[in-house]
């Protein structure tokens, strides 16, 4: 993924530790869409008024933005998910591919929270994360999209987790001045980074901003070691503002994240609890990257698991 170490390679670097990672079904090698965890009847009855995205890195990165987001409309994706862009040129391209196509951006994943974590007790690192973001708003506004993702912080051996609490907050409420100016809102997400570990703490730490401008972006895998993503989704309600899409497996021997449908999730009981909580935002694929037949499937396990279509 451009710009820095992404996430996901850090969840992969995290897994290879002893425990394996990996996807079940990547290219064209489709694995089958097996039964849902939990029984296939309990979904909600009625389609939900979800919009279907995909991360822009899951698309063929031989292709031209251009074609990447005529194939993300093919397939059956609505919009996507971009990266921060500090390269005017590059931005200028994805937004008239994303424009040529059709397909909105709606939301961009900052880059640089994992090595430039808002919580170090570095002054130069913090500022560097803060302009990270700031790049990432302007981007936002420039595609027109209206969120960005930010992992607030990391706990590790040199930062507490009051500490990662405190300071995160602290650097979050200088953005909030250009987010309201932009009109995007900045959206925290849980992630493997030892911090916002419980549906309560996520509720309160969001809470405690009382702003209109931060708000919960909700990981449906990230969970499933730790919780249940349908007892985060209740517990957080109308704090989500958008969810990412990805399945988790346990083995007797490692982890590995799959396909959607493929994993531990019970998604008839997500996709209830969406419904419950009157989601209608977008939720956005985050699984590794395929060919047009491989996206194509992934479009149709949204559909079934996820939408209800």
């Amino acid at each position: 993924m451009p710009n820095s170490t992404s996430r996901r390679e850090f969840m992969k670097a995290t897994l290879a530790g002893g425990i394996g990672a990996g996807f079940a079904s990547r290219g064209s090698a489709l694995a089958p869409l097996g039964k849902l965890a939990g029984g296939g009847d309990n979904l909600a009855a009625a389609p939900l008024p979800i919009k279907k995205a995909v991360l822009l890195g899951m698309l063929p990165k031989g292709l031209s933005y251009a074609d990447r987001f005529k194939l993300a409309r093919d397939v059956g994706f609505e919009a996507v998910e971009a990266y921060t862009t500090p390269d005017q040129r590059e931005a200028d391209e994805i937004k008239k591919a994303a424009d040529d196509a059709r397909v909105r951006i709606h939301s961009v994943m900052n880059q640089g929270h994992w090595e430039w974590p808002l919580s170090s007790s570095d002054p130069a690192v913090v500022e560097k994360s803060l302009n990270a973001m700031r790049t990432s708003l302007r981007n936002a506004k420039f595609w027109g999209a209206d969120t960005v993702l930010l992992v607030p912080g990391v706990v590790n051996p040199n930062t507490r987790y009051q500490d990662a609490w405190t300071r995160s907050q602290e650097q979050i409420r200088k953005l909030v001045p250009l987010a309201q100016e932009l009109g995007v809102v900045i959206a925290v997400e849980e992630v493997w980074n030892k911090f916002l570990l419980s549906p309560l703490e996520m509720a309160r730490y969001v809470d405690q901003f009382n702003s209109q401008w931060i708000k919960s972006y909700f990981d449906v895998g990230n969970v499933v070691l730790y919780g249940y993503p349908q007892d985060w989704i209740l517990t957080l309600s109308k704090r989500i503002v958008k969810a990412h899409l990805k399945d988790f497996k346990r083995k007797e021997d490692c982890y590995a994240w799959v396909n959607l449908g493929d994993g531990d999730i019970d998604w008839g009981a997500v996709r209830q609890a969406f419904a419950d909580i009157g989601y209608s935002g977008y939720a956005t694929t985050e699984l590794e990257g395929g060919d047009e037949a491989y996206l194509r499937d992934v479009s149709h396990r949204v559909d079934r698991l996820v939408l209800g279509r």
